[in-house]
């Protein structure tokens, strides 16, 4: 099992979204993606408008009010795979869970998956 440490755990909640966002458009762009499609990705996953992330940027809120807030999509349970060193699907702290999943997809999205896999439509 993957787990991670409650100070692992109390570090990520205090994270402000804000200050990891520049990291995901950065990622993202520089591996030709865009950052509307970063925003399709997080809002596929939270339920967020774009005028949300915009909002929760600019309050500098922490991830565990940005999730808290969410309405995490019913399909995010089928995120999985190794992220950080972690395997999604078995992190048992649901916050850092959610943080993960977003993780993960941000970094599929950089590898250059198609939009339809990323948000795990059924085929």
């Amino acid at each position: 099992m993957s787990t991670s440490t409650e100070h692992h755990d109390a570090k990520i909640a205090a994270m402000q979204f804000a200050s990891v966002y520049p990291h995901y458009v950065a990622k993202v762009i520089k591996k030709g993606r865009t950052e509307t499609e970063l925003r399709t990705v997080i809002s596929w996953l939270t339920g967020y408008t774009d005028e949300a992330i915009s909002q929760a940027i600019s309050e500098k809120i922490n991830f565990e009010t940005f999730f808290n807030q969410a309405q995490l999509h019913p399909n995010a349970h089928l995120i999985k795979g190794v992220i950080c060193g972690y395997r999604v699907e078995e992190i048992e702290n649901p916050l850092t869970q959610k943080v993960r999943y977003l993780d993960k997809l941000v970094d599929e999205l950089a590898k250059g998956k198609k939009m339809e896999q990323i948000l795990r439509h059924p085929i």
